[in-house]
């Protein structure tokens, strides 16, 4: 045979080109001896496998049943379709290469088949320069590498920049690819871009493309798109603000330095101040940024920025820009401490100076109330309840949120002043009790307790204070109470606390106390005890009396219609006793009125009687 000889005899014809069948590495060949038409009997075959151009047989057909021959195919082949095909299984890349049967009877011939094996590689990575790149390099520097493994035959590579496809272009683009064989038989693919960059392609995006075949047809894959790092010079420095629009006293600020270089460039700023005109220097941050934590107005000023290059040494400056912070002063309210007599007068006046115009209200302290508008807060006809405090507001409209304000207490002179004389309070015996007293007035009063206790005082407002005593609850307290008395020039006035025992409450806690924000407009006054019994008493008494002249009158009227008691127009009747009942009395009853007419209690006069309706008891001799 031809194969077997090494080469053909001049004039003889060439043989016919190899049959090409593929296959997938891990996948299985099928090996067809000659077509499927062919009268050849397939019952005696050899098959050899040709490396170097060197034949070697590794498979026998004798009578229609195979046998391997040792070696590297022993275990992967079989036979298929009445023993014309041969069966490779798992495929290898070094199974790529040229296949011979042949076929003995009736007549010797021979059959060649190029086995071609194909992997697809795996995902292409890619990897960017982490060092990045500078425009004023002078050759190209590496962009990035792309690796595609473990594939088979070599994939090929394209780069992208930015969609579009790059080609090697002397002194500004190069591709440097390399290839690795694993010990397996794929190939590993190593392709470096190099290239010279341009400031435009800061933002310029890089991939890799891996083109490869297998027995489906043509593929490819893409690896993802990456960025490099791109060095050049600043071209133009600005300022810029934040926050944007009006600001004020205690805003944030930031002034930011801007570049278009990367690196940016070293910043200065520099504040020249509008009304001296001098120039102060200042220090950003490292990244270009200079923060004023609490902005006042003396931060008010024309700006500018000034960027260094440390590698070319040039410097640019950026445009002015005002910085305005807006104000208010302190407001000042006259008088500062303002005082008047019960019914008389008061004008409170507000100032405050600003680069924006101002506006004044006038708001009471407790309510939040606005009084009025204006820099002028008139007050007449004072009473105690008009003292207190007032708040004048100063504000720009102009600017949300800027304002000032400032507190005046306005002070009444007067005695001190409580709004209940007196309370009830239920206790524990032997519970420590806290009192709370309060009291206002001006001049500002003084407390004191008629119980020994521990005081303490808390000023509430100028004109008030608040005393609370701790006490331990005796049968002496609870006696006698306790009485809160408030003093001052002007007069005293006090607080009287009862302490009644309650008995039909259980507590755990041994101390009680009463909160001044319970009571009405702060006045300290507990639970007072029962009022004393005279009262009951003495109606009681007067319903006895009462009783008894109703059963006397009831007698006499009862001995007039018996005839036993004559009666003249005055009214006046005497009754004859036997001498033995001589030394008792006779009841004479003088009235104008009728019995059921007569006032049982006559108001607070209830001891007095009209003289038409006393009763008078005059004795018989």
């Amino acid at each position: 045979f031809w194969y077997l000889q090494g080469a053909s005899v001049p004039g003889e014809a060439e043989p016919p080109a190899p049959e090409l069948v593929e296959a997938e590495v891990g996948g299985t060949a099928l090996l067809t001896c000659g077509p499927s038409h062919s009268q050849s009997n397939f019952s005696h075959v050899d098959w050899f496998s040709v490396h170097k151009e060197k034949p070697t047989l590794i498979f026998r057909v004798r009578k229609g049943q195979g046998q391997s021959e040792p070696g590297e195919y022993q275990q992967r082949l079989s036979l298929q379709d009445r023993g014309t095909t041969l069966v490779l299984s798992h495929v290898t890349p070094q199974d790529e290469r040229i296949f011979l049967c042949q076929v003995k009877r009736p007549q010797s011939q021979e059959h060649r088949i190029q086995l071609r094996v194909y992997k697809a590689p795996e995902e292409p990575t890619i990897q960017v320069n982490p060092l990045g790149i500078s425009v004023s390099s002078k050759e190209p520097e590496e962009v990035a590498t792309c690796v595609g493994k473990n594939g088979y035959p070599l994939p090929q590579v394209i780069w992208y920049k930015n969609g579009h496809s790059l080609k090697e272009e002397k002194d500004r683009v190069y591709i440097q690819s390399s290839q690795i064989v694993e010990s397996s038989g794929l190939y590993t693919l190593v392709s470096v871009l190099k290239a010279q960059l341009v400031t435009a392609d800061k933002d310029a995006l890089f991939y890799c493309e891996l083109s490869y075949r297998l027995p489906s047809g043509n593929h490819m894959k893409e690896s993802r798109e990456v960025s490099v790092q791109v060095f050049y010079p600043a071209e133009k420095v600005w300022l810029e603000v934040e926050p944007v629009g009006a600001l004020k006293e205690g805003d944030r600020v930031e002034i930011r330095c801007l570049a278009d270089g990367n690196p940016p460039p070293h910043f200065t700023i520099s504040k020249q101040n509008l009304s001296t005109k001098e120039v102060e220097e200042m220090t950003p941050e490292d990244n270009g940024v200079l923060v004023l934590e609490s902005a006042q107005k003396e931060h008010s000023g024309l700006y500018q920025c000034q960027g260094l290059d440390l590698e070319t040494m040039a410097s640019l400056l950026s445009d002015q820009q005002e910085l305005l912070v807006n104000y208010v002063s302190a407001v000042r309210v006259s008088p500062a401490a303002p005082e008047s007599q019960e019914g008389g007068s008061l004008v409170l006046s507000c100032e405050a100076e600003s680069n924006q115009a101002v506006q004044f209200q006038w708001l009471r302290e407790k309510t939040g109330q606005v009084l009025t508008e204006g820099p002028l807060l008139q007050l007449h006809n004072l009473k105690r309840e008009a003292g207190g405090g007032y708040r004048c507001m100063a504000s720009v409209p102009s600017v949300p949120g800027l304002n000032r304000t400032q507190l005046v207490h306005v002070a009444i002179f007067g005695s001190p002043w409580m709004t209940q004389k007196e309370r009830r309070m239920w206790v524990q015996e032997n519970a420590v009790l806290n009192l709370s007293c309060e009291a206002s007035g001006h001049p500002r009063p003084t407390i004191s307790w008629s119980v020994e206790g521990m005081a303490q005082e808390q000023d509430q407002e100028p004109q008030s204070v608040l005393s609370v005593l701790s006490v331990l609850v005796t049968p002496e307290l609870l006696r006698t109470g306790a009485e809160c008395v408030a003093s001052n020039s002007l007069g005293r006035n006090t607080t009287t606390i009862f302490l009644e025992l309650d008995s039909s409450r259980s507590t755990g806690l041994s101390t009680s106390t009463v909160s001044p924000s319970v009571r009405a407009n702060g006045t300290s006054t507990e639970k007072k005890l029962p009022e004393p019994e005279s009262k009951g008493v003495a109606i009681v008494a007067v319903t006895v009396c009462v009783l008894v002249l109703a059963v006397l009158g009831a007698v006499l009227y009862f001995f007039y219609k018996k005839g036993k008691l004559p009666c003249g127009r005055s009214g006046k009747q005497e009754i004859t006793l036997p001498p033995s009942r001589k030394s008792e009395f006779v009841v004479e009853v003088k009235s104008d009125k009728l019995p059921e007419e007569m006032g049982l209690l006559q108001g607070s006069s209830r001891d007095q009687r009209a003289p038409g309706d006393q009763v008078r008891m005059i004795k018989y001799c």
